[in-house]
């Protein structure tokens, strides 16, 4: 039995020679993701229509390919235990953001590829915790913007490629942190214009390239052009030299090196606000235009010229195509700005200023509001009796016709004005010329035969003085109408006497013989 032994003796010194496996490999941890493929450190998960990140991936994996799936977020946990990875390739996917330090778990990370997402905005707290990283894909995305130290996490990244998205703005301290970029790719953009001090952090930069994008060829570009003829020489390929104006429309499609300087010119910004000072009442809401121009479109901001005090409200800027902003610096709208203020109160009164820059230069209007307190209801009354308490908001809906027509501007306001005037002056004449018909009409309605004789108008028979009647007309001119009523001989006249004798006298009327007419009466009136 002992001799049976001996030979198992050597098996037994290499088992216990050989060493333990490490603390955080477990059996099921060494095992390759189902449909994955897995060799040496190299993890391939591509293709296969994933959702989210497979679990069971070895903890030693140092190179991962997740590219051209469906994988819409990046779970903490799904990466958390992969701490020695050095590649990881998510292109082609559907993240739409990023969280912060979603990568935190990954310090020996060198390339990153973001390629092909949805990506629409960075914090920057994204990247937190990848100091070693040298390579960063994010092209092909929906970026729109690059705000200021969004990449400062990342002070050894050699390639920064940003090509292909929607970038319109890039901060002045957008780059800032990154000493050792070499390579950085901004073309096919949307960028209208760069400062030079977006690329002062750039010490290390060899590789420049800003072709596609739809420049705005003004002074703001002016360093460009002559960085371009100078020192940018070494940094831009024959390609890359190929910057063109999109605008003025004068220099469009010219490249941007046959520009002459002098063609690169700006117009300083010119503010108007109407009216600069403006009575409002407790509880209304004011908006108040901003108009501003000058070339390249200036940028307006709306602020309160004595910082408010803790729990004061907030003047608010409307900006031009979306949601009310807190007014401050940061509230900018391009070419007009709306201060748009809801429920004033007292803390609201206070000088206001509208500023408008760009790269010609700053402009600024100021703007006083006053707060009427007469009108703040105070409610009803509690003691003694009195007239009764208009419901809250009376005075405010009261006014409010006529808030609104002093925000007006004062060109508005006159041709109102105007137009005001305009209608009550064709309504007098109108009434004039109604009034005017219906005397016609009067007139021609009176009953046929029935007028006025004159003097001398002896057409209706003779007449006498005790027939004449003074009359004016409707003009006030004086005029003598017969008034035929009147007899025209005296109806007392004298009778012969009765009983007189001896052939006695004859009546002193008319002889018994002479034939005359009846007695007509006529009436004639004006």
């Amino acid at each position: 039995m002992v001799s049976g032994a001996l030979p198992l003796l050597p098996g037994l010194l290499l088992l216990l020679l050989l060493p333990s496996p490490l603390p955080g490999l477990t059996p099921r941890a060494s095992v390759c993701p189902a449909t994955c493929r897995c060799y040496s450190a190299t993890v391939e998960c591509g293709a296969l229509r994933l959702r989210a990140i497979p679990s069971g991936i070895p903890p030693g994996t140092q190179t991962l390919f997740l590219q051209d799936n469906n994988i819409a977020r990046l779970e903490p946990s799904s990466l958390a235990p992969l701490s020695a990875l050095r590649h990881l390739y998510l292109h082609n996917n559907s993240l739409h953001t990023l969280e912060s330090g979603a990568f935190r778990a990954q310090p020996r990370l060198l390339e990153l590829a973001l390629t092909g997402n949805r990506l629409r905005g960075l914090r920057g707290s994204e990247f937190a915790g990848l100091a070693q990283l040298r390579v960063l894909y994010l092209a092909g995305n929906q970026l729109a913007k690059l705000l200021d130290f969004t990449f400062l996490h990342l002070p050894r990244l050699q390639e920064l490629h940003l090509q292909e998205n929607s970038i319109e703005l890039l901060e002045s301290q957008a780059l800032a942190g990154l000493s050792s970029l070499a390579l950085l790719d901004l073309s096919r953009n949307q960028l209208a214009t760069i400062s030079r001090e977006a690329l002062k952090p750039l010490a290390s930069l060899q590789v420049l390239r800003l072709t596609e994008n739809p420049w705005r060829c003004d002074c703001a570009l002016h360093w460009l052009g002559t960085w371009m003829k100078e020192g940018g020489q070494r940094l831009l390929s024959s390609r890359d030299k190929k910057i063109t104006c999109a605008e003025p429309p004068r220099l469009a499609t010219q490249s941007l090196l046959e520009v002459s300087g002098s063609s690169l010119i700006c117009i300083p910004p010119s503010v108007h606000v109407q009216p600069l000072e403006l009575t409002a009442s407790l509880g209304e809401d004011l908006r108040m235009a901003c108009q501003a121009s000058g070339y390249p479109q200036p940028l307006v901001t709306w602020r309160k010229v004595s910082q408010p005090r803790q729990g004061r409200p907030q003047a608010q800027t409307q900006l031009e195509g979306g949601a009310p902003a807190l007014g401050g610096p940061a509230a900018r709208d391009t070419g007009s700005g709306m201060l748009f203020l809801t429920n004033i109160t007292l803390e609201h009164a206070g000088k206001y200023e509208c500023e408008a820059t760009n790269a010609g230069g700053m402009a600024r209007v100021p703007f006083r509001l006053l707060v009427n307190a007469s009108r703040q209801w105070s409610g009803p009354p509690q003691s003694s009796p009195g007239p009764v308490a208009r419901p809250p908001g009376s005075a405010s809906r009261l006014d409010s016709g006529s808030m609104a027509f002093r925000a007006l501007g004062l060109a508005t306001q006159t041709a109102i004005a105007a137009a005001i005037a305009l209608l009550a002056l064709t309504a007098l004449l109108l009434a004039a010329m109604i009034c005017r018909r219906r005397r016609r009409r009067k007139k021609a309605q009176a009953p046929p035969g029935e007028g006025a004789l004159f003097v001398n108008d002896y057409s209706d028979g003779p007449g006498t003085f005790a027939q004449l009647e003074e009359l004016r007309d409707e003009r006030g001119h004086e005029m003598f109408v017969i008034d035929r009523s009147k007899p025209l001989f005296a109806q007392g006249s004298a009778e012969a006497p009765a009983g007189g004798g001896g052939g006695g006298g004859q009546a002193e009327g008319p002889a018994p013989g002479l034939g005359l007419p009846p007695r007509v009466a006529y009436r004639s009136r004006c």
